[in-house]
């Protein structure tokens, strides 16, 4: 309960911000969901969990859960069990694989069809540009793996199938944003066949390796914090990440990209202003510091309610400063739902384009010399807004 109470505070919603939209809409959904199969691809993780215990309450037949996080989906399987408000579907299976494996294939040829289907599977960190090896693991789980899923789903197509995008996409500055854009663009190149829709939104407070779940770690372990004191989010709770997943999943038209409706000025919150009132929601004044090593040092003032932190100007490869969910070239409408707005586009790449910019990109990826600016190189000619960000640092050389 301590994460929903500072999640509370903080953002000053006492409700979801997409409570209305889903009231609405609660006949659709139900419509939509009730007594459907469904696969959910990367349920152990925090948007896809939260998505499905956004789903689940619209009383589905089936959910079957994939996830190379074992004991991610044993807590999966524990928290929905255990919650009293939550009808367990007559089928409701984890299966701790991954989705580009051979073992996912036979999964998915036993139960012939499902419903619905979303991916959550995603690398989702800008620190994962850090080194070629995880460079390449990002773009093949969050393109490549992608495109194969299509792929193997097309001829028994779904209902509704989603792919989770990232507010990064939108004027993209790191590998990872770049990522998600070319993500978008490969999916939206096959929704003319299959009803497929995607989300851009915030940062989800506290989501599994958040930095705000790193402010918690830090204090739960009596470790002082680093903080960015220039950067600036919107957030939504992982609540409403699930919701906003599962409006743009039931609800979107094919090629729809669904973002919320926040605003810049009011919503849009510096890191630094997040953490000193998670710190004051604690008990705790902030007692700021120049360097890591004075943090380190001044450990011993938490006892009297001081706790030591280092803001810092943030100087790391990727960092954007601010954040958007659409770029200026991009037609959006914001008429359709409350809190939801959406843009409505075609990719610009036919799949025939697709198929040749992902042999491009396995090409370049199989070389044994391979380099990060390789990479940028390769996606600024696919996505031509894609202004990587490049300091050389990497969030890995900080605390």
């Amino acid at each position: 309960m301590l994460k929903e109470e500072i999640i509370s505070k903080v953002l000053g919603r006492n409700k979801s911000l997409f409570e209305e939209d889903i009231n609405l809409n609660l006949l659709n959904l139900k419509r939509n969901i009730e007594e459907k199969k469904i696969l959910v691809i990367g349920g152990a993780g925090s948007i896809g969990s939260s998505f499905i215990k956004a789903i689940i309450r619209f009383h589905p037949k089936m959910i079957v859960v994939i996830d190379n996080n074992e004991n991610g989906l044993t807590e999966l399987v524990r928290d929905i069990r255990s919650d009293k408000d939550i009808i367990v579907p007559q089928t409701f299976v984890t299966y701790p694989v991954s989705f580009n494996s051979i073992t996912f294939r036979k999964i998915y040829d036993k139960y012939k069809k499902f419903d619905i289907i979303a991916n959550f599977a995603a690398h989702k960190h800008v620190r994962s540009e850090k080194d070629i090896y995880s460079i390449e693991a990002l773009l093949y789980n969050n393109v490549i793996h992608a495109k194969d899923l299509i792929e193997l789903i097309k001829d028994s197509k779904p209902d509704h199938f989603f792919c989770v995008s990232t507010d990064k996409a939108a004027n993209p500055v790191n590998i990872m944003g770049a990522s998600k854009k070319l993500m978008e663009e490969m999916i939206l190149s096959y929704a003319e066949t299959i009803n497929i829709t995607t989300a851009r939104f915030a940062n989800v407070a506290f989501s599994n390796g958040s930095l705000l779940e790193g402010f918690l770690n830090r204090i739960q372990k009596v470790q002082p914090i680093a903080c960015p004191k220039d950067i600036r989010r919107f957030f939504v709770s992982p609540q409403e990440s699930g919701e906003i997943c599962m409006l743009a999943c039931i609800l979107g038209s094919s090629g729809d990209v669904f973002y919320p409706k926040l605003d810049a000025s009011k919503d849009m919150i510096p890191f630094s202003s997040f953490l000193n009132a998670f710190l004051n929601s604690l008990g705790y004044e902030v007692l700021e510091c120049s360097s890591e090593e004075e943090a380190k040092l001044n450990m011993n003032n938490i006892s009297s309610g001081k706790y030591p932190v280092y803001f810092f100007n943030s100087d790391t490869s990727g960092e954007k400063e601010f954040e958007e969910f659409f770029t200026e070239y991009e037609v959006v409408n914001t008429n359709s739902f409350q809190k939801l707005g959406i843009i409505s586009k075609k990719s610009q790449y036919t799949r025939s384009d697709m198929n040749i910019i992902i042999q491009k990109l396995e090409h370049v990826l199989s070389s044994k010399n391979v380099t990060k600016k390789n990479i940028v190189t390769v996606l600024k000619k696919i996505i031509p807004e894609f202004n990587h960000i490049e300091k050389g640092k990497s969030l890995d050389s900080k605390m």
